[in-house]
């Protein structure tokens, strides 16, 4: 992904914003409305956040953060503001923050091992197709637009073993407790 914001930064390339837009547009969206943000808000600053990529794309250092954790920032931030401007007042920072501690206690750390291993044993049994897809997606953090384009399939195939393999990991996890029923 900071390749695509270099090539933000140097050459204004829409491809790479799109690329970028179409993978980090709706996660923002989403985490901001886990922060409290209704839909339209969460909409607006997630595209303010993608305005702010497009406009200070030189100023990324990867160095310094992911692409992901300086988008999450921005938005957090837009967000903190907007607060501030529709309340009159000041936000405590101390709300407006979910502090994160990158030290995990132990018994986190070996139930997310737990679980990390019954999804890896899960994804084994997916068909190669969709597991290729599912990697490419979600560990690589590719766009459908560009797996299609990479793997040569139309795009449409593409969601669809996105989504069947989607499907068919819900039902493994839900047999194996990890995920809840409808």
């Amino acid at each position: 992904m900071a390749n695509l914001v270099a090539r933000v930064a140097v050459d204004r390339d829409r491809e790479a914003f799109a690329a970028l837009y179409d993978h980090y547009a709706p996660r923002l969206a989403a985490y901001l409305q886990r922060l409290g943000a209704d839909p339209a808000l969460a909409e607006e600053v997630a595209q303010d956040a993608m305005v702010a990529l497009w406009r200070k794309a030189a100023l990324f250092d990867p160095a310094k953060s992911s692409v992901g954790t300086w988008l999450y920032r921005i938005a957090r931030n837009r967000r903190i503001d907007l607060l501030r401007r529709a309340h009159g007042a000041t936000v405590e920072l101390d709300e407006a923050i979910v502090p994160i501690d990158d030290a995990p206690q132990a018994d986190v750390a070996m139930a997310a091992s737990e679980r990390d291993g019954i999804v890896r044993r899960a994804m084994e049994t997916l068909p190669p197709e969709q597991l290729t897809l599912v990697r490419l997606a979600f560990f690589e953090g590719r766009s459908h637009s560009e797996i299609a384009e990479s793997e040569g399939l139309p795009l449409g195939t593409v969601k669809s073993r996105i989504r069947l393999a989607f499907s068919r990991l819900r039902r493994r996890l839900e047999g194996d407790g990890l995920v809840d029923a409808k």
